[in-house]
């Protein structure tokens, strides 16, 4: 039986944000990015468990206290090798598969996470992803014999935070499939991803705005209210890398 899990990696240190996941989209009720991340994937029936990839080091005990809090498991692993780290939460849910986005990225669009499962599992993928969206809103499913494939013949690079690298350069060893999204949610000049100061001012404005509705936020209602604040946009326009993934 296939089991889907999804993996969280989680580190204390950033050269340009300290502690991404662990910043406040909600100042007033204290609710942090990865507070928000792990409550929106607790909604997705689809999501058998939930594991945080906790880097090795000073000051990631902060992320224990998260995942203890927030009722979810976790593992210890290498700060510089986030993909194995990636590879131990899937063996620790005793997951087939591992369901990834990145911890500094709040609003992925979670509506469509049920149709890629299914395509995944019923194409026989080795990874299935949605590309082309606001840069932080898409996600990919891995087979955990995909990521461990990865790790075994990739570099030092490959097993960085670019845990896909590999993927992307070697195609021709994994079947992918690249599930294509609504024309109105394309929208690569758009950022939905907290690496700067201001990446944060943006998507605390976006929770405030849709807090009533928080943890799951359609994309499409939050590019419409961007779409309506250009100011907001204005922000974080010198970080957008209009650029697909895939």
């Amino acid at each position: 039986m296939r089991r889907l899990a999804a993996a969280l990696a989680c580190r204390i240190a950033g050269t340009r944000l300290y502690a991404k996941p662990l910043q406040l989209l909600d100042v007033e009720s204290g609710v942090s990015v990865l507070d928000h991340m792990i409550a929106l994937a607790q909604t997705l029936p689809v999501i058998d468990r939930v594991v945080l990839g906790i880097s090795e080091g000073s000051g990631n005990e902060l992320f224990v206290e998260t995942a203890k809090r927030a009722g979810v498991g976790f593992i210890r692993g290498s700060e510089s090798d986030v993909l194995s780290r990636l590879i131990q939460c899937g063996e620790k849910a005793e997951a087939t598969d591992v369901f990834r986005v990145t911890t500094e990225s709040p609003f992925f669009h979670y509506e469509m996470v049920e149709e890629v499962w299914k395509r995944h599992v019923e194409n026989g993928n080795d990874v299935t992803a949605i590309d082309g969206l606001p840069e932080g809103s898409a996600f990919e499913i891995y087979t955990l014999e995909s990521l461990r494939r990865s790790h075994a013949r990739g570099d030092d690079r490959h097993r960085s935070e670019l845990c896909s690298l590999y993927v992307r350069e070697h195609r021709d060893e994994f079947k992918v499939e690249i599930v294509p999204v609504s024309e109105n949610l394309r929208r690569l000049d758009l950022r939905l991803t907290i690496d700067y100061p201001e990446d944060l001012v943006l998507c605390r404005r976006v929770y405030e705005h849709f807090r009533s509705r928080a943890p799951r936020v359609p994309v499409g209602r939050i590019i419409e209210f961007l779409d309506a604040d250009p100011g907001l946009c204005s922000l974080v326009a010198p970080y957008v890398v209009p650029t697909p993934l895939f």
